[in-house]
This record gives C-alpha cells, structure tokens and sequence, in this order.
C-alpha cells in the first residue's frame, strides 16, 4: 500500500502505548474494516512530526480480497490526516522494509525575513539567517557515497549505521529551499542530522567541509544539532523488478562494514 501523511499530530509512524501513530491509527482501521487482526511492515519508520506522501507498506491478507473494493471503505474509516492512496497485490517474497533499493525525502526551508507561507507552516521549517545556496550543495557533495554515519544517527543497539548516500542536493524556489535526500537505507534521525550539519554552513558558521569531516567520528558529536521535525518529508521508495525482490531482501538483511 502506497500512504500518505501529515504528521504534525502524530507520535511518529511505530505504535506507542497511549500515543497516536500512523501505523496503529492504520491498522486499527484495517482490523475495523477486514474484521481481522492486520499487521504492516513498513518501507521506513518516520519520526513524530515527519510527514510522508511516498510512504509504502504491506500486509498479509487472502489472496481473493477484493482491494479496489477496499480502498474506498478503507477511506471513510480514516482520519484526514492519513490516506491510503493505492493497494495492489504483491509477490510472497516482497517486504516493504528489507526489499527496498532507496528511499528519498525532502526537506524544506524558508529564509524570508516574513517567514513561512502560513498554508505550508506546518511543512516548512523557517530559518532566520540568509542561507547559501552554492556552500549548501558544496558541503552536501563532500557527504555523498558510503559512509559510517555514525555521527549523524541516533545509535541502535545491533544496528549498522553504515549507509550509501546517493542523492544530497539543494534547490531553491525563491525563499523555499529544498534538500533532496536518498539513499539505500536512513539511521535514526540521519536525514535531520545531515541538514542540521549543513544549515549550520548555508548561514556562513561552519566551512563547507565541516559536515564531512565528521565521518571520522566514532560516536555522535554534541556539535551537529538535529533539524526540526516538521520540515521533512518522505516522498518515495524504490523496489527492484518482482524476480529481484528475494535477492534484495537477504542483501539488506546483511550487517554490512566498510
């Protein structure tokens, strides 16, 4: 299922006791509607706050279940700030989670001295200083390839932070900047750290090989500060062919090392 969402006042995607979730709020829904426990795996687990319009995720259900049927009921139930946007039959061996080839999100910036367009506030982080567009991209170059992330993650306990960034690159459309991120996998907090580390650069604090040099770190320096929720969003994911899919899944399922 392909999934959409604002998640200004949602507690992030994972279930919570006694908070609202994207995922339990989905799959109290579903049970609702199916009359069966349903369980999803999901592409990438956002944080509170973190919005999504290319989110994906599955579940198992009988092979007869009529989903064109389903999407609209699956509609109805749901809150307005959550929408499935598409359900299709899948391949046994796909998982939302380990098949994924990249995942890609967005950020976004206002740097004008009125601050954010009042319809996108809650999308949009405002920035009070003038941000650099050239030492912005000059910096992000420095970070792409694999690396240990280590400095720019939230470290899990039996999780790599070793990461292949593909895709950091900024545009600007007037007082909107937008950092494009991808890569094959995201630590905990990754994309807010690598936009956090190079703001402090678009406004001229920190030279454009600051970011970078922070790859040599073996834990997470109290110098890069973590962005603001609320301007990230993740926008897509990409899965290999269907014959592919198996291959993928063990390939990520691997604690890579550099």
């Amino acid at each position: 299922m392909d999934i959409s969402y604002d998640g200004t006042d949602f507690s992030g995607w994972a279930v919570q006791p006694a908070r609202r979730t994207v995922c339990g709020v989905l799959e109290e829904t579903l049970t609702q509607v199916l009359r069966r426990k349903v369980r999803l795996t999901v592409a990438g687990r956002t944080d509170a706050g973190v919005h999504a319009t290319g989110q994906v995720a599955h579940m198992d259900l009988p092979a007869d279940e009529d989903l064109v049927a389903l999407l609209p009921r699956v509609a109805r139930a749901l809150p307005a700030d959550v929408r499935i946007t598409d359900l299709r039959h899948v391949p046994a061996e796909f998982d939302a989670r380990f098949a994924a080839l990249r995942r890609h999100y967005a950020y976004r910036v206002c740097d004008a001295q009125w601050r954010a367009d009042p319809l996108r506030r809650n999308h949009t982080v405002v920035w009070p200083r003038p941000l650099d567009l050239s030492a912005l991209n000059a910096a992000s170059a420095f970070l792409l390839g694999e690396h240990d992330f280590v400095a720019f993650c939230k470290r899990r306990v039996g999780a790599t932070t070793i990461r292949e960034l593909q895709r950091l690159e900024w545009t600007r459309d007037k007082d909107v900047l937008t950092a494009w991120v991808s890569a094959d996998a995201f630590c905990h907090s990754m994309v807010r750290s690598l936009v956090g580390a190079l703001l402090a650069v678009g406004e001229g604090r920190k030279p454009p090989q600051w970011p970078a040099s922070m790859l040599t770190a073996t834990e997470r320096p109290s110098a890069i500060t973590v962005a603001p929720a609320h301007g990230l969003s993740l926008i897509a994911v990409d899965y290999p062919p269907d014959d592919e899919l198996a291959t993928r899944a063990a390939q990520t399922r691997r604690v890579r090392t550099l």
